[in-house]
């Protein structure tokens, strides 16, 4: 594991810069496994813009609540505990997602501390969900000429209407529960449906068909890429590469170097043709409720 910059160092710079300043340049390991982690802390954070979305920031770790009994709808990350701290913090971050019976993801990266915090996560009760790679790469080297479907249509979203498909096109492919789709669609309308600068929706057509959606997060000096989501019907066609570099390249035509993401075990073949790799993990423990 490299060694990682504070994650409260790279998120001060965050949340002070506008989307288009100090954009990125360091290729370093370290770099880059900080620029993913921070990106997706910012990705999160950003919600809390939403009044329907709660964001607690205590010195030593950060909870994002949005009240959806559903545990990737609310978040516990940038724990970074003192020895001798730990377990009564871990309890205390969970008390108020326990006093309310609701479900919460606990996420880990390169800056968390103690390094062995997933396994005392576990002790408490939470059940490990899995690791996700970390990838980023170099956006001048995305590649420019790969063919695109022909029936394929790719939008920058920007209105409400569109908006709700998006949401009920993510909310199905991730297998989540039906009830998301009105409570990310109300949050995501009040981030600006898609017109926030910084947050920036695509959705695709194939003949006519709502079949994809991908989501790009400009924070840390990087574009971070999530909510890449392919229709059963339309998968092996090419369609998630092409929302995938659609999205990328915008992002690069605005002066960004990197791209971050994190990866499913589902596209983790996509992202590393296109050119990713990995610089470090991203750990997901799940309390879901007594």
């Amino acid at each position: 594991m490299v060694a990682a910059m504070p994650i409260s160092n790279m998120l001060e710079w965050t949340c002070s810069q506008s989307p288009m300043e100090n954009i990125l340049q360091d290729f370093s390991e370290a770099g880059l496994a900080s620029a993913i982690e921070a990106n997706q802390i910012g990705y999160l954070t950003d919600m809390g813009r939403s009044p329907h979305v709660e964001v607690r920031r205590d010195p030593d770790h950060i909870r994002v609540i949005t009240g959806v009994a559903a545990p990737g709808s609310n978040r516990i990350v940038s724990a970074q505990f003192v020895p001798g701290d730990v377990d009564a913090r871990i309890e205390a971050a969970l008390g108020y997602f326990k006093s309310r019976q609701l479900p919460v993801t606990w996420q880990t990266g390169p800056s968390t501390r103690p390094l062995d915090l997933g396994q005392r996560l576990v002790s408490h009760g939470l059940t490990h969900a899995g690791d996700e790679p970390g990838m980023a790469m170099d956006l001048l080297a995305l590649p420019v000429n790969t063919p695109i479907p022909s029936a394929l249509a790719i939008e920058q979203i920007g209105d409400l209407d569109s908006l709700k498909q998006w949401c009920c096109t993510v909310v199905c492919g991730f297998g989540w529960p039906e009830r998301m789709v009105d409570a990310m669609a109300r949050v995501e309308a009040d981030l600006g449906a898609g017109k926030y600068r910084q947050r920036r929706l695509y959705i695709g057509y194939l003949r006519g068909q709502l079949v994809a959606t991908a989501l790009v997060f400009l924070g840390a000096g990087v574009a971070g890429l999530y909510a890449v989501v392919t229709s059963p019907e339309a998968r092996r066609q090419g369609v998630g590469r092409a929302l995938t570099l659609r999205a990328l390249l915008d992002a690069r035509a605005l002066g960004y170097r990197i791209g971050t993401l994190h990866a499913s075990s589902m596209g983790f073949g996509l992202y590393a043709g296109l050119g990713f790799q990995v610089y470090c993990q991203l750990g997901r423990y799940i309390w879901a409720g007594e």
